[in-house]
């Protein structure tokens, strides 16, 4: 048999997430850290994320990360996942990507999102609001236009113009037909429902058309992955996450993440045990034969080529071995009979 596992690439999404008791300028250094260990792991990209005025999450200018994380690094690819292109103007993102690609050639991706912040105070922050997304892509055509040289102003996006940086559309909701008719390869986080995340691909590629970046449709799907010795072991490293996404539901601020221990001993009301409870199922976790498994299964369905990583807990060298596991899966495509 062969193994849809040793046809896929997998990569890894890093939103340099703060942990209790930890700074933000901490977490920032364990994300260039954690980009050098899985490029010892033999993953494909390391991508770094765009957030703003949000208590856990210390990755605000994916940019200038990625930069971090590129000189640090030296055969990875290294990109955004993403830069919310509404928040920016074109010609300054293709200018920022036009210097990474400069200084990094041929290791630098360009992932691109529709979010235009978090909360009403940060997109008035951001001299943003909510309609804005819907000009994305008016915006990505301009930002293309700067790498090509072909834009109407006249001017010239330098050093980007003649570069080749591949975009990458986060591609949520609408963002899938975007994708497909710019003819771009498309990202969709969705594994928590199947059904959904089916229905975006399929739109994706039923539209796609070819371009000079893509000549066939490319479909990268990101979620959450954790592997461990035990069920149990894995269980408990999706445990700060689904708490942190519970807190932020219940009482509107995402928290830093919290040890599992300290999560296990909370008495949480009925709201917000539905939430964490919810936050821990749709996950592919377990031992490396169970996630194997499940693996296959996920990729035979969704005939997607490459798998985006993007778990998050507090123990990060509980972390690193989940990652270690999954390279591990990866390399010797571990998929032994299982019931």
């Amino acid at each position: 048999m062969t193994s849809l596992i040793s046809a896929t690439r997998f990569s890894v999404l890093d939103r340099s997430r703060t942990r209790e008791g930890h700074t933000n300028a901490e977490a920032l250094r364990d994300t260039v850290r954690f980009a050098q260990q899985v490029e010892e792991l033999g993953y494909h990209r390391f991508w770094v994320s765009e957030h703003h005025g949000v208590p856990g999450v210390a990755g605000s200018a994916p940019t200038v990360l990625a930069a971090a994380v590129a000189g640090a690094t030296r055969t990875i690819r290294v990109g955004t996942g993403g830069v919310m292109l509404p928040n920016h103007r074109p010609l300054v993102v293709a200018e920022q990507f036009g210097v990474l690609e400069s200084l990094f050639p041929g290791r630098i991706d360009m992932g691109l999102g529709r979010s235009v912040g978090f909360t009403d105070g940060v997109r008035k922050a951001l001299g943003r609001d909510k309609d804005d997304a819907d000009d994305f892509s008016a915006q990505l055509d301009e930002l293309l236009d700067w790498f090509r040289g072909t834009s109407p102003t006249g001017v010239h996006a330098r050093p980007a113009e003649g570069l080749t940086v591949p975009p990458f559309v986060l591609a949520m909701g609408e963002g899938a037909a975007i994708a497909a008719r710019a003819g771009l390869p498309m990202v969709i986080g969705d594994l928590r429902n199947r059904d959904r995340m089916q229905r975006g691909i399929d739109h994706y590629r039923t539209l796609f058309r070819p371009s000079p970046w893509a000549a066939e449709p490319y479909v990268v799907i990101s979620g959450t992955v954790a592997v461990a010795a035990t069920p149990e072991d894995a269980r408990r490293l999706l445990i700060p996450e689904a708490w942190s996404m519970a807190y932020s539901r219940t009482h509107g601020t995402f928290p830093p993440l919290p040890p599992a221990d300290l999560v296990e001993s909370l008495a949480m009301t009925a709201k917000e045990r539905g939430f964490y409870e919810s936050g821990l199922t749709g996950h592919i976790a377990g031992t490396e034969e169970q996630v194997a498994h499940e693996l296959e299964t996920v990729l035979k369905e969704t005939g997607a080529q490459e798998l985006l990583v993007t778990t998050s807990t507090y123990d990060r060298d509980a972390l690193l071995d989940s990652y270690r596991r999954l390279a591990r899966i990866v390399d010797g495509v571990r998929i032994p009979p299982f019931a």
